[in-house]
């Protein structure tokens, strides 16, 4: 009973938030530069594979069900405020970046170099607070399957800070560097 209701408020809190998401997508300024089709299939696959993974109650075979670790009222506590927490770090973010933001890696006409907010904190919040979340659901869901999805996640979302990295880099030039010296990439406090 307490595994069921842990996950209906951690899926409860996934929908909620790609509702908010799709609203804030809305009025972004026009791309200049768009990452490549085949690019963005590189993050997004993964991260579909991944919302799966923790999705399913089950999967063929109890294929990755075995728990690493045990299901606690504690666990699950810890496990919906981080999910919470990271969801609402990552719509601060988006938020603040308003229509500078894009679902791909993208420069948008008369983009912005924002370092306000959560972005004077790190350098890439809403990947912040996406692992944040992510790794609360992961402690909800408690099976080696969400530590796969996890592990797909994170490997998805460097690969595209990276690269959001370079583009940053080449569009504002000594600006990001000066930027890359006093903010972490993703963790507050630590470089």
């Amino acid at each position: 009973m307490a595994t069921r209701n842990a996950h209906d408020v951690v899926y409860g809190l996934w929908i909620a938030w790609a509702m908010i998401w799709w609203a804030m997508s809305l009025g972004t300024k026009k791309a200049r530069r768009v990452e490549p089709f085949a690019s963005r299939l590189a993050h997004i696959v993964p991260l579909g594979l991944a919302a799966v993974l923790c999705a399913l109650p089950h999967l063929p075979g109890g294929l990755g069900e075995g728990t690493f670790v045990p299901p606690t009222w504690v666990g699950y506590g810890i496990g919906v405020s981080l999910t919470a927490a990271g969801i609402a770090f990552a719509l601060w973010a988006r938020a603040v970046l308003a229509g500078n933001w894009s679902g791909t890696v993208t420069v948008k006409e008369d983009h912005a170099l924002v370092r306000r907010g959560p972005y004077a904190l790190v350098r890439h919040p809403i990947y912040t607070g996406m692992l944040t979340a992510f790794a609360g659901t992961t402690l909800c869901v408690g099976q080696w399957r969400a530590l796969v999805a996890f592990a797909l996640i994170l490997g998805a979302l460097w690969r595209k800070l990276r690269l959001e990295e370079r583009w940053m880099t080449e569009t504002f030039g000594a600006a990001y560097a000066e930027y890359r010296k006093t903010t972490p990439a993703l963790v507050p406090f630590l470089r």
